[in-house]
């Protein structure tokens, strides 16, 4: 949605700059208090002592009601600056900044918490500084501490948290306001793959009714979020508009002067004609012998205890989720490329028609890489008595990851494809961490059946 279309706006900034002043010695800063006022009493022309940094110049921006707007840009492009003025942490040297609704934040890390004080005084504190009442605190204490995770360390000071503590309870806080513009800046690089997508699944869901302010360097979190994107370049907006054509801007100019600092002539190519032709349904990657041992995936075993992060009718229960092998043994690490069978085991508790299992595969931010179920490999219906269990597996040759955090989502329901009954939806039902890897762009590396390159004669 672009900023001429927005008929009501969350946040306006008009002309907005912010000037720093940037000493070369401590002394100068004396000297810049003191002589500028004498040279103009005695009706000389004063002399600075500094040097001016604009960390932001001449920004205009409106962000609609129920947007979702990132804020992209290299480091000391005046991303951070700009999201504290919007929040009013820091004052606009040059400017205004309008804001409609209550603004939730979550900028550098601990910002807004007294490291003297526990977590607990720290979520009345925080939450008085958003304007709640100490009745609402109260009566909102109990989930706000259930969403961090932090379990006894409430009752410790912050400042013997973790980073990735800090954020779990900043960000409870901030998710528990009734905010009406969110601001979050880097938060989400910092804490475990479980918990970051407990923020993705919020995140989500508030951005039903809610304006997102969204800073990161992780492109993947901003085209999966966002619908718009602003890129910051030296202060300035460098582009305004849909996110996957900024970011897809920001990247080539980034491979431009990557490539540039190697020494390396950037220029436009022909592309070369490639025809690869499958000979037969499944083959060996001709890369393998490169590949191999370079894409080591470690998975964690299923605990059903541990999903709290489910939903569902409960006919149906996932009791396992298991990654095997050609022989039937549990994986417990995979190099990517072979294959592999996932399997997903259902006690059913109750007499269901229409039984479908199937799985998500996710990154970290939540995307949904890839996933299938049993609906239409078994157009018959596929039925189910109490104390019946089912298994459904799923056989495919494992992608190349790149290198991080990973989980399955498993999910049984009952009915038919177009109308159903979910009875168990577990969210990271398999967890798992790609620790090495060869690729380094993109969300998975898919097996190749051939690669191959031809050159096609010169045109004189």
């Amino acid at each position: 949605m672009c900023c001429d279309s927005v008929k009501q706006t969350a946040v306006e900034v008009h002309g907005l700059g912010k000037r720093y002043e940037i000493y070369a010695a401590p002394q100068d800063r004396l000297k810049q208090m003191v002589l500028p006022r004498l040279s103009r009493l005695v009706g000389r022309e004063s002399k600075e002592y500094f040097r001016e940094f604009w960390a932001l110049r001449d920004v205009n921006l409106k962000v609609g009601v129920g947007e979702t707007v990132a804020i992209i840009g290299q480091n000391g492009s005046g991303k951070s600056t700009f999201l504290q003025l919007v929040c009013g942490t820091l004052s606009p040297t040059q400017g205004e900044v309008l804001r409609r609704g209550r603004i939730a934040a979550l900028l550098e890390l601990g910002a807004g918490f007294n490291p003297e004080f526990t977590g607990e005084e720290n979520v009345f504190l925080s939450g008085m500084l958003y304007g709640l009442t100490e009745a609402q605190l109260k009566e909102r204490y109990k989930s706000i501490i259930e969403f961090a995770e932090i379990g006894d360390f409430v009752s410790q000071p912050v400042k013997t948290y973790s980073s990735g503590m800090y954020v779990r309870l900043a960000f409870a806080i901030a998710a528990h306001v009734d905010a009406d513009v969110l601001v979050v800046d880097e938060a989400l690089s910092v804490g475990d793959v479980r918990f970051t997508q407990k923020c993705m699944r919020f995140l989500r869901e508030f951005q039903k009714n809610g304006t997102l302010l969204f800073v990161s360097h992780d492109v993947g979190a901003v085209t999966s979020l966002c619908s718009r994107a602003v890129w910051l370049d030296r202060g300035s907006v460098r582009l305004d508009g849909p996110a996957k054509e900024v970011v897809e801007a920001y990247l080539a100019e980034q491979h431009v002067l990557d490539r540039k600092a190697q020494g390396v002539t950037v220029t436009a190519a022909k592309a070369e004609r490639a025809r690869a032709k499958m000979a037969q349904l499944d083959v060996i990657d001709q890369r393998a012998e490169q590949l191999k041992g370079s894409n080591s995936i470690k998975l964690f075993e299923f605990d059903a205890d541990a999903h709290s992060g489910s939903f569902g009718a409960g006919g149906a229960t996932i009791s396992n989720v298991a990654m095997i092998d050609q022989d039937g043994q549990a994986l417990q690490m995979v190099e990517g490329g072979e294959l592999v069978t996932l399997d997903i085991a259902v006690d059913i508790h109750a007499t269901l028609s229409g039984l479908i299992v199937g799985f998500y595969l996710k990154d970290r931010l939540g995307q949904r890489l890839f996933g299938a179920n049993t609906h239409l490999s078994h157009e018959n219906a596929i039925e189910g008595e109490a104390s019946d269990q089912i298994h459904a597996s799923f056989q495919f040759r494992m992608p190349y990851l790149p290198i991080g955090a990973y989980s399955f989502d498993a999910a049984v329901a009952s009915g038919t494809q177009q109308d159903h009954t979910q009875q168990q939806w577990v969210h990271d039902a398999l967890q798992f961490r790609a620790i090495e890897s060869p690729f380094s762009h993109g969300l998975i590396g898919i097996p190749m059946l051939k690669i191959s390159v031809e050159k096609e004669r010169s045109i004189v």
